[in-house]
Protein backbone atom coordinates (compact mmCIF):
# COMPACT_ATOMS: atom_id res chain seq x y z
CA UNK A 1 0.00 0.00 0.00
CA UNK A 2 2.46 2.18 0.87
CA UNK A 3 4.72 1.51 -2.50
CA UNK A 4 1.05 2.31 -4.44
CA UNK A 5 0.62 5.63 -2.05
CA UNK A 6 4.27 6.87 -3.64
CA UNK A 7 3.30 6.09 -6.95
CA UNK A 8 -0.13 8.22 -6.57
CA UNK A 9 1.57 11.08 -4.98
CA UNK A 10 4.65 10.96 -7.78
CA UNK A 11 1.35 11.36 -10.27
CA UNK A 12 -0.36 14.31 -8.60
CA UNK A 13 3.64 16.25 -8.37
CA UNK A 14 3.09 15.66 -12.41
CA UNK A 15 -0.10 17.00 -12.58
CA UNK A 16 -0.42 19.28 -9.76
CA UNK A 17 2.21 21.54 -12.45
CA UNK A 18 -0.80 22.46 -14.68
CA UNK A 19 -2.11 25.42 -12.64
CA UNK A 20 1.29 27.14 -13.33
CA UNK A 21 1.28 26.75 -17.47
CA UNK A 22 0.72 29.83 -19.66
CA UNK A 23 -2.53 28.29 -20.91
CA UNK A 24 -5.54 26.63 -19.11
CA UNK A 25 -4.92 23.27 -19.11
CA UNK A 26 -8.20 21.77 -18.98
CA UNK A 27 -10.67 24.77 -17.97
CA UNK A 28 -14.27 24.43 -16.26
CA UNK A 29 -15.93 25.61 -19.06
CA UNK A 30 -15.27 22.00 -21.16
CA UNK A 31 -17.37 19.43 -20.91
CA UNK A 32 -16.60 16.54 -18.00
CA UNK A 33 -14.98 14.14 -21.12
CA UNK A 34 -12.77 16.72 -22.69
CA UNK A 35 -11.24 17.77 -19.41
CA UNK A 36 -10.65 14.40 -18.15
CA UNK A 37 -9.15 13.00 -21.52
CA UNK A 38 -7.05 16.48 -21.67
CA UNK A 39 -5.69 15.89 -18.09
CA UNK A 40 -4.76 12.23 -18.78
CA UNK A 41 -2.99 13.95 -21.79
CA UNK A 42 -0.99 16.64 -19.77
CA UNK A 43 -0.23 14.30 -17.49
CA UNK A 44 1.73 12.11 -20.42
CA UNK A 45 3.09 14.97 -21.98
CA UNK A 46 4.31 16.20 -18.69
CA UNK A 47 6.11 13.51 -17.26
CA UNK A 48 7.75 12.84 -20.94
CA UNK A 49 9.08 17.09 -20.63
CA UNK A 50 9.94 16.39 -17.03
CA UNK A 51 11.99 13.43 -18.01
CA UNK A 52 13.81 14.79 -20.87
CA UNK A 53 14.83 18.29 -18.54
CA UNK A 54 15.52 16.00 -15.34
CA UNK A 55 13.37 18.14 -13.68
CA UNK A 56 10.94 14.93 -11.78
CA UNK A 57 10.75 15.01 -8.20
CA UNK A 58 13.93 13.27 -6.82
CA UNK A 59 13.08 9.76 -5.31
CA UNK A 60 13.01 6.59 -7.80
CA UNK A 61 8.59 6.06 -7.91
CA UNK A 62 8.43 7.04 -11.15
CA UNK A 63 11.22 4.59 -12.28
CA UNK A 64 9.74 1.99 -10.51
CA UNK A 65 6.36 2.21 -11.89
CA UNK A 66 7.98 1.99 -15.14
CA UNK A 67 9.89 -0.58 -14.79
CA UNK A 68 12.98 0.83 -14.58
CA UNK A 69 16.11 0.14 -12.17
CA UNK A 70 15.90 3.16 -9.58
CA UNK A 71 20.19 3.42 -10.47
CA UNK A 72 18.50 4.44 -13.63
CA UNK A 73 16.03 6.94 -12.67
CA UNK A 74 18.56 10.15 -13.69
CA UNK A 75 19.39 7.95 -17.04
CA UNK A 76 16.53 9.98 -19.35
CA UNK A 77 17.10 8.17 -22.43
CA UNK A 78 16.29 4.74 -20.20
CA UNK A 79 13.55 6.44 -18.72
CA UNK A 80 12.10 7.81 -21.59
CA UNK A 81 12.53 4.08 -23.70
CA UNK A 82 10.22 2.61 -20.66
CA UNK A 83 7.57 5.62 -21.45
CA UNK A 84 7.68 4.53 -24.93
CA UNK A 85 6.99 0.87 -23.47
CA UNK A 86 4.18 1.84 -21.66
CA UNK A 87 2.46 3.65 -24.16
CA UNK A 88 2.73 0.25 -26.56
CA UNK A 89 1.08 -1.54 -23.91
CA UNK A 90 -1.94 1.27 -23.14
CA UNK A 91 -2.54 1.52 -26.77
CA UNK A 92 -2.13 -1.96 -27.45
CA UNK A 93 -5.24 -2.73 -24.44
CA UNK A 94 -2.88 -3.59 -21.85
CA UNK A 95 -3.00 -2.36 -18.14
CA UNK A 96 0.14 0.33 -18.31
CA UNK A 97 2.41 0.43 -15.29
CA UNK A 98 2.79 3.95 -14.65
CA UNK A 99 -0.34 5.68 -12.79
CA UNK A 100 -0.09 8.54 -15.84
CA UNK A 101 0.08 6.73 -18.98
CA UNK A 102 -2.54 4.00 -17.21
CA UNK A 103 -4.98 7.29 -16.97
CA UNK A 104 -4.73 7.44 -21.13
CA UNK A 105 -6.66 3.76 -21.22
CA UNK A 106 -10.34 4.45 -21.99
CA UNK A 107 -9.52 7.11 -24.43
CA UNK A 108 -6.98 4.46 -26.12
CA UNK A 109 -9.86 1.80 -26.11
CA UNK A 110 -12.24 4.16 -27.24
CA UNK A 111 -9.88 4.81 -30.44
CA UNK A 112 -9.72 8.54 -29.31
CA UNK A 113 -6.16 9.08 -29.14
CA UNK A 114 -3.66 7.13 -31.03
CA UNK A 115 0.00 7.11 -29.99
CA UNK A 116 2.07 8.94 -32.70
CA UNK A 117 1.92 12.06 -31.03
CA UNK A 118 3.50 10.74 -27.87
CA UNK A 119 6.15 9.34 -29.79
CA UNK A 120 6.81 12.30 -31.42
CA UNK A 121 7.04 14.05 -27.69
CA UNK A 122 9.07 11.66 -26.71
CA UNK A 123 11.46 11.58 -30.42
CA UNK A 124 12.06 14.97 -29.43
CA UNK A 125 13.07 14.89 -25.79
CA UNK A 126 15.16 12.21 -26.67
CA UNK A 127 16.87 15.34 -29.39
CA UNK A 128 17.50 17.47 -26.80
CA UNK A 129 20.03 14.77 -24.69
CA UNK A 130 22.20 15.33 -27.69
CA UNK A 131 21.19 18.33 -29.68
CA UNK A 132 21.70 21.98 -27.87
CA UNK A 133 22.16 24.23 -30.88
CA UNK A 134 20.15 24.59 -34.27
CA UNK A 135 21.79 25.84 -37.13
CA UNK A 136 18.68 27.11 -39.25
CA UNK A 137 15.37 27.96 -38.83
CA UNK A 138 14.27 25.37 -40.36
CA UNK A 139 15.96 22.94 -38.25
CA UNK A 140 14.20 24.51 -35.48
CA UNK A 141 11.19 24.56 -37.08
CA UNK A 142 11.16 20.92 -37.62
CA UNK A 143 12.12 20.28 -33.68
CA UNK A 144 8.86 21.99 -33.02
CA UNK A 145 7.34 19.89 -34.95
CA UNK A 146 8.44 16.68 -32.82
CA UNK A 147 7.99 19.20 -29.31
CA UNK A 148 4.95 21.16 -29.94
CA UNK A 149 2.91 20.78 -32.73
CA UNK A 150 1.73 16.89 -31.17
CA UNK A 151 -0.11 18.81 -28.51
CA UNK A 152 -2.30 20.67 -30.74
CA UNK A 153 -3.21 17.45 -32.76
CA UNK A 154 -3.80 15.91 -29.69
CA UNK A 155 -6.52 18.59 -28.19
CA UNK A 156 -8.27 18.29 -31.74
CA UNK A 157 -7.97 14.50 -31.66
CA UNK A 158 -10.00 14.64 -28.41
CA UNK A 159 -12.50 17.51 -29.54
CA UNK A 160 -13.11 15.26 -32.69
CA UNK A 161 -12.69 18.39 -35.06
CA UNK A 162 -9.57 17.28 -36.95
CA UNK A 163 -9.66 17.80 -40.40
CA UNK A 164 -6.38 18.69 -42.70
CA UNK A 165 -7.27 22.61 -42.76
CA UNK A 166 -7.28 22.70 -38.96
CA UNK A 167 -4.27 20.47 -38.49
CA UNK A 168 -2.01 22.96 -40.50
CA UNK A 169 -3.51 25.81 -38.45
CA UNK A 170 -2.99 24.36 -35.44
CA UNK A 171 0.58 23.26 -36.26
CA UNK A 172 1.35 26.91 -36.93
CA UNK A 173 -0.11 28.25 -33.76
CA UNK A 174 1.68 25.70 -31.52
CA UNK A 175 5.31 26.16 -33.33
CA UNK A 176 4.55 29.96 -32.37
CA UNK A 177 3.87 29.26 -29.15
CA UNK A 178 6.64 26.97 -29.04
CA UNK A 179 9.24 29.80 -30.73
CA UNK A 180 7.88 32.54 -28.07
CA UNK A 181 8.22 30.02 -25.00
CA UNK A 182 12.16 29.79 -26.42
CA UNK A 183 12.48 33.54 -26.46
CA UNK A 184 11.19 33.85 -22.84
CA UNK A 185 13.59 31.26 -21.70
CA UNK A 186 16.90 32.26 -22.98
CA UNK A 187 18.67 32.58 -20.29
CA UNK A 188 17.35 29.49 -18.32
CA UNK A 189 17.85 27.59 -21.58
CA UNK A 190 21.53 28.61 -21.39
CA UNK A 191 21.83 27.43 -18.24
CA UNK A 192 21.44 24.24 -19.68
CA UNK A 193 23.62 24.67 -22.02
CA UNK A 194 20.13 24.78 -24.73
CA UNK A 195 19.96 27.33 -27.29
CA UNK A 196 16.96 27.76 -29.37
CA UNK A 197 17.74 30.91 -31.08
CA UNK A 198 19.12 29.65 -34.77
CA UNK A 199 23.35 29.68 -35.10
CA UNK A 200 22.94 31.23 -38.46
CA UNK A 201 20.02 34.47 -36.90
CA UNK A 202 22.91 34.69 -34.24
CA UNK A 203 25.48 35.45 -37.31
CA UNK A 204 23.50 37.72 -38.92
CA UNK A 205 22.81 40.11 -36.13
CA UNK A 206 26.60 39.22 -34.12
CA UNK A 207 25.46 37.65 -31.83
CA UNK A 208 27.88 35.29 -29.43
CA UNK A 209 26.65 32.67 -26.77
CA UNK A 210 28.45 35.39 -24.28
CA UNK A 211 26.19 38.35 -25.20
CA UNK A 212 23.09 35.47 -24.18
CA UNK A 213 25.14 35.11 -20.82
CA UNK A 214 24.48 38.53 -19.81
CA UNK A 215 22.04 40.19 -17.19
CA UNK A 216 20.70 42.76 -19.74
CA UNK A 217 20.93 42.47 -23.75
CA UNK A 218 22.58 44.66 -25.63
CA UNK A 219 21.35 46.58 -28.68
CA UNK A 220 22.39 43.10 -30.99
CA UNK A 221 20.52 40.65 -28.48
CA UNK A 222 17.39 43.08 -28.92
CA UNK A 223 17.44 43.03 -32.76
CA UNK A 224 17.87 39.43 -32.90
CA UNK A 225 14.98 38.43 -30.37
CA UNK A 226 12.79 41.30 -32.20
CA UNK A 227 13.35 39.26 -35.68
CA UNK A 228 12.30 35.84 -34.04
CA UNK A 229 9.50 37.56 -32.14
CA UNK A 230 8.23 38.72 -35.05
CA UNK A 231 8.57 35.33 -36.66
CA UNK A 232 6.62 33.84 -33.91
CA UNK A 233 3.98 36.53 -34.15
CA UNK A 234 3.52 35.19 -38.02
CA UNK A 235 2.78 31.81 -36.74
CA UNK A 236 -0.09 32.64 -34.46
CA UNK A 237 -1.23 35.09 -36.75
CA UNK A 238 -1.06 32.14 -39.52
CA UNK A 239 -2.99 29.73 -37.42
CA UNK A 240 -5.63 32.23 -35.88
CA UNK A 241 -8.33 31.39 -38.34
CA UNK A 242 -8.38 28.04 -36.58
CA UNK A 243 -10.41 29.52 -33.74
CA UNK A 244 -13.09 30.97 -35.86
CA UNK A 245 -13.38 27.21 -37.66
CA UNK A 246 -14.71 25.72 -34.51
CA UNK A 247 -17.84 26.17 -32.07
CA UNK A 248 -19.03 26.71 -28.61
CA UNK A 249 -16.71 25.50 -25.79
CA UNK A 250 -14.00 24.80 -27.78
CA UNK A 251 -13.68 28.15 -29.65
CA UNK A 252 -13.11 29.91 -26.22
CA UNK A 253 -10.54 27.31 -25.35
CA UNK A 254 -8.37 27.46 -28.59
CA UNK A 255 -8.86 31.43 -28.58
CA UNK A 256 -6.70 30.76 -24.63
CA UNK A 257 -4.44 29.12 -26.88
CA UNK A 258 -3.79 31.85 -29.43
CA UNK A 259 -3.96 34.86 -26.90
CA UNK A 260 -1.57 33.99 -24.71
CA UNK A 261 1.08 33.72 -27.20
CA UNK A 262 -0.32 37.19 -29.28
CA UNK A 263 0.01 38.14 -25.09
CA UNK A 264 3.27 37.13 -24.88
CA UNK A 265 4.55 38.86 -28.06
CA UNK A 266 3.16 41.96 -26.37
CA UNK A 267 5.13 41.47 -23.41
CA UNK A 268 8.35 40.24 -25.00
CA UNK A 269 8.19 43.92 -26.67
CA UNK A 270 7.38 45.74 -23.86
CA UNK A 271 10.21 44.81 -22.57
CA UNK A 272 12.24 46.39 -25.22
CA UNK A 273 12.71 42.65 -26.01
CA UNK A 274 15.76 41.99 -23.31
CA UNK A 275 14.24 38.66 -22.06
CA UNK A 276 18.02 38.03 -20.43
CA UNK A 277 16.69 39.17 -17.04
CA UNK A 278 14.18 36.97 -16.68
CA UNK A 279 10.95 35.85 -19.45
CA UNK A 280 8.29 38.74 -19.72
CA UNK A 281 5.16 37.66 -18.77
CA UNK A 282 2.03 39.20 -19.93
CA UNK A 283 -0.27 41.10 -17.92
CA UNK A 284 -4.08 39.42 -16.88
CA UNK A 285 -5.62 42.55 -18.71
CA UNK A 286 -3.49 41.91 -21.93
CA UNK A 287 -4.64 38.53 -21.97
CA UNK A 288 -7.64 39.09 -21.86
CA UNK A 289 -8.26 41.64 -24.03
CA UNK A 290 -5.98 39.76 -26.79
CA UNK A 291 -8.54 36.60 -25.83
CA UNK A 292 -11.42 39.47 -27.22
CA UNK A 293 -9.49 40.15 -30.15
CA UNK A 294 -8.66 36.47 -31.46
CA UNK A 295 -12.98 36.27 -30.37
CA UNK A 296 -13.74 38.96 -32.67
CA UNK A 297 -11.15 37.72 -35.48
CA UNK A 298 -9.36 40.90 -35.26
CA UNK A 299 -5.67 40.44 -36.11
Amino acid sequence: MATDDLRLRDASAVLDKAAHENFPVAPFFLPRAWREELMAVYGVVRLIDDIGDGDLAPGAGHARCLGVDPADARDPLRMLDAVEADLATVFGGGVAGHPLVRALGPAAERGVLTPGPFLDLIAANRQDQHVSRYETYDDLVAYCALSANPIGRLVLAITGTETPERLRRSDAVCTGLQIVEHIQDVAEDLRRDRIYLPIEDMSLFHVSEADLAAPTAGASVRALVAYETERARGLLNEGTPLVGSVHGRLKLLLAGFVAGGRAAVQAISAAGHDVLPGPPKPTRPRLLREAGAVLRGEG
